[in-house]
């Protein structure tokens, strides 16, 4: 949650500093503000957007070479320009910008109050400025090791970047938790909660890793120090960030261009793994750790949200074709229930940022208690990548839509590719079934894409269904978490209620639901439970509900019942997933412009969800 950017060097501090705003806004949307040294510090923040900052700013003096931004999700207070970040030490000295949650802040503050200090905002940032102030006055230090102190107090997450007037040739940031990459320039340093704000002006950066302190200062080399002093050496890493992946490119919100990217996604989702001429599947990333799949106990997906969805089609795939117990945990519940594991299992981490506090958390667990982890992650250099013992890279691209779309599609591709290596290592389906589902995968992009003709028609169907209330999503086997996917997607960008269950379960309780106002979208392609699933869609067609169907081509039979019929290349059913899921994300993407919805921006939602 929340985006933030830094500059020092030799130029203009603003157009970096609102450029990376607008870059990182997907991360937080509630008010935005920044601070900048030309002399003297100054700082402007404004409830909103970032477009609303910029307009705040249009007739104030902005100059200044070095300077801090930030574009809030709010934790601690509502949004308003008083919460909005950045924050003022008392004596309006030093700003700080900050993305975390410093948990023990009451009892922080309590004390600064003790003290005579007094607060205009209910955030846990402001506390912890005074609080760098106080100690750096106090003890009579230097503001280094005043923010070295005051981190040394702090429990929480957190990532900052402080400014101060009386060291304007200074930067200092700091990480535990929350994401902070450092861009390094030829005479100058740019800071971010990620590298999306940086790509444009360096390849060259370094991840900061939790306890790290950073001292930024143009014409010198970038120095690490810990909270409790020791020097590190920075390891810099080069971008591999393809520019125009952040931009529209004519389309009217990244969301629908990340739905279009799909085919493309996907595919690179499997360069490089798949090979037809050989019959093979290899995963670089867990090739140490083949041999500890192939003989796991269980396997544990952890994860939240989508990519927890992902988990769910991951474990019907592993189950059926590697014939290993899967467990699917939500990564903010496992933390929490003191999960018993053994040494034999595998914990397999995903997360479309690598950042997501709760499944981070979940991994340091896992590995606490001797288990193996891997991870499925989208972000280079992340920290789920760098924490977790292997894995696989989605290499989706950016994903700036807080929908997600195409890293969900990229996750499947790699749990598909997964289970589909442990069963050809393990034998535990036939040469010539894996080979089968080898070439079905790989015509899989090229049957997304005809998938995505169904656009108009699809639009044309959301009209019908701008003004309901509530969805209900079916689906059997593994397109049941499909139907779960296809109501979040209607929840996050619509604000439609909608609930996706087993079509089998829609009679032991949902039905009642069921009346003339309620659209019931049902995942019914070909598979093996066809027939039963046809018979879920009569049972709500008997209580005049309205069906949309997503079936097979060609299929007749619940084109004569439903009210609505989109249709799907055929493909093997296990499969079906990478498919099926796209009608349902476009859908959701009209019903929500027809709405007139943020599909972008959703209410209350960030990309990255970085606290607890």
């Amino acid at each position: 949650m929340c985006g933030i950017v830094g500059y020092i060097g030799k130029k203009q501090a603003y157009p970096i500093l609102i450029n990376g705003l607008r870059r990182l806004e997907y991360r937080g949307y509630d008010s935005a503000g920044l601070s900048i040294i030309n002399g003297l510090l100054k700082l402007y923040k404004t409830k909103g957007k970032v477009i609303d900052l910029e307009r705040f700013v249009r007739d104030r003096d902005i100059s200044g070479t070095v300077g801090i931004a930030h574009t809030r999700w709010a934790t601690h207070g509502e949004p308003n320009d008083v919460n909005a970040h950045p924050h003022y030490s008392p004596s309006g000295k030093m700003a700080l910008v900050h993305n975390g949650i410093i948990e023990n802040y009451n009892s922080l503050k309590k004390e600064l109050l003790n003290r005579g200090y007094t607060f205009t905002s209910e955030t846990d940032t402001e506390v912890l400025i005074h609080l760098i102030e106080d100690i750096k006055v106090n003890e009579n230090i230097d503001i280094v090791k005043a923010v070295q102190m005051a981190l040394s107090q702090v429990v929480g997450a957190y990532a900052i970047v402080l400014i101060c007037e009386e060291e304007p040739g200074m930067l200092i940031a700091a990480k535990q938790g929350s994401p902070l990459v450092v861009g390094i320039g030829e005479d100058d340093f740019y800071i971010a909660s990620d590298a999306t704000p940086i790509v444009e002006y360096t390849r060259d950066v370094v991840y900061l890793n939790d306890q790290e302190i950073a001292i930024l200062k143009p014409g010198e080399h970038i120095k690490i120090l810990t909270v409790s002093n020791r020097i590190m050496t920075p390891y810099i890493q080069k971008l591999e960030i393809n520019l125009g992946n952040l931009e529209k490119r004519g389309f009217p919100h990244f969301m629908l261009k990340e739905i279009y990217e799909q085919a493309n996604s996907i595919h690179d989702s499997m360069r490089g793994r798949t090979s037809l001429q050989s019959g093979m599947i290899k995963l670089g990333g867990v090739k140490k750790y083949e041999d500890k799949l192939l003989n796991a106990r269980r396997i544990i997906l952890v994860a939240c949200g989508t990519s927890w969805h992902a988990g769910l089609v991951g474990e019907y795939l592993l189950e059926f074709l590697a014939r290993i117990p899967v467990e699917v945990e939500y990564a903010s519940e496992f933390r929490y229930r003191q999960p018993v594991l053994y040494k034999d299992d595998i914990v397999i981490a995903i997360s479309q940022s690598g950042e997501t506090a709760d499944t981070i958390a979940a991994v340091k667990l896992a590995k606490e208690k001797g288990v193996t982890v891997l991870g499925i992650c989208n972000v280079v250099g992340s920290t789920l990548a760098r924490i977790t013992d292997a894995g696989s890279y989605t290499h989706a691209g950016p994903e700036i839509g807080v929908a997600s779309t195409k890293a969900f599609t990229a996750q499947v591709t790699i749990l598909i590719q997964m289970a589909l290596m442990i069963s050809m290592k393990k034998k535990t389906v036939s040469k010539e079934r894996f080979l089968n589902l080898l070439v079905e995968l790989n015509q899989i992009p090229a049957k997304v894409k005809k998938m995505l003709k169904a656009n108009d028609q699809i639009r044309e169907i959301a009209e019908k269904f701008i003004n309901v209330k509530n969805a209900l999503y079916l689906g059997r086997g593994v397109n049941y978490p499909i139907a779960m996917e296809g109501a979040l997607k209607l929840k996050e960008i619509s604000y439609i209620h909608a609930e996706g269950y087993p079509a089998a379960e829609m009679k032991h309780g949902p039905i009642a639901l069921i009346d003339v106002e309620m659209p019931v979208v049902v995942i019914a392609t070909q598979c093996e439970t066809y027939e039963k699933v046809v018979s879920n869609i009569q049972e709500v067609k008997a209580r005049k509900g309205k069906i949309i169907a997503i079936v097979t081509e060609g299929d007749t039979e619940v084109r004569k019942i439903a009210d609505h019929v989109i249709e799907v290349p055929k493909t093997d059913e296990l499969l079906v997933p990478l498919i099926a899921t796209i009608p349902l994300q476009l859908l959701s993407y009209h019903i929500a412009v027809a709405r007139g919805c943020n599909i972008d921006q959703p209410r209350n939602l960030a990309k990255s969800v970085t606290v607890e």
